[in-house]
Parts: structure tokens; sequence; C-alpha cells
């Protein structure tokens, strides 16, 4: 029997939303679509070209997630964060798998936020 051990610090938020990377916002900003996130970082999909991010390579990306604040589930919150590039995997010809440790952890755990913001929709009102 193969079984897998969990290894992470935190859950990961599963979520699909936009990101922008680069070494540096003052030259070329590419896109990608975001895979999961935690506190300590993101992976995200992006296209396989040569200018696709490669391991070591420090990156700064920016993007959102959700987040509960005055009682709006809609609510996003943004982040800027350096990191390096701990993998990279082809997921096909044209698509390739990207995972980022960032420098500094957000702060919040996105899992858990998500998770405190379904209860809150799920729970009924008095």
């Amino acid at each position: 029997m193969d079984e897998t051990r969990e290894c992470r610090r935190e859950p990961r938020l599963r979520y699909q939303w936009p990101i922008w990377f680069a070494e540096d916002f003052a030259k070329t900003v590419s896109q990608g679509l975001m895979v999961d996130v935690s506190s300590g970082g993101m992976a995200f999909t992006c296209d396989a070209h040569d200018s696709c991010p490669q391991p070591g390579q420090r990156l700064i990306t920016r993007f959102s997630i959700p987040r509960l604040e005055a009682d709006e589930f809609s609510d996003m919150t943004s982040f800027t964060r350096t990191g390096r590039v701990c993998r990279v995997e082809k997921v096909n010809r044209s698509l390739c798998r990207v995972a980022v440790q960032f420098d500094e952890p957000l702060s919040l755990k996105p899992c858990e936020q998500a998770s405190i913001d379904l209860m809150r929709s799920q729970s009924p009102t008095p």
C-alpha cells in the first residue's frame, strides 16, 4: 500500500484567479493563473515559453484572494510578494505549473480565512 504523507505546514486554498509576475515590474510582466496559495507560497500556471520562470529564479508576484471584510463575502485582498521559484513542472506542451515560496509570509492563512468566510455565509441569520 502506497501512502502519501502530507508535509505542508498548512492547507492550501485552491483558487483560480489571475496573477501577475516578473523579475522586475519595471520590465516585462507576465500573467498566470493561480492554482493554490498558502501564507508561505503559491502555485500558478503560465505559458510554457522561453520566459517561463526557472527553479531558483527570484520573482515578484501580484495577486488577490477572497476575504471577508465588514460582512461582505465578495471582498478581495491584494498582495505583492517576492519569492523564489521552487519547482517548475510541464503540464503539457504549452503550459507550466510554477511553485513559489514567499520571502515574507502573508498576514493571513488563506485556507483558514476561506473556511471562516464559508461558515459565516452558510450560517442562518437571526
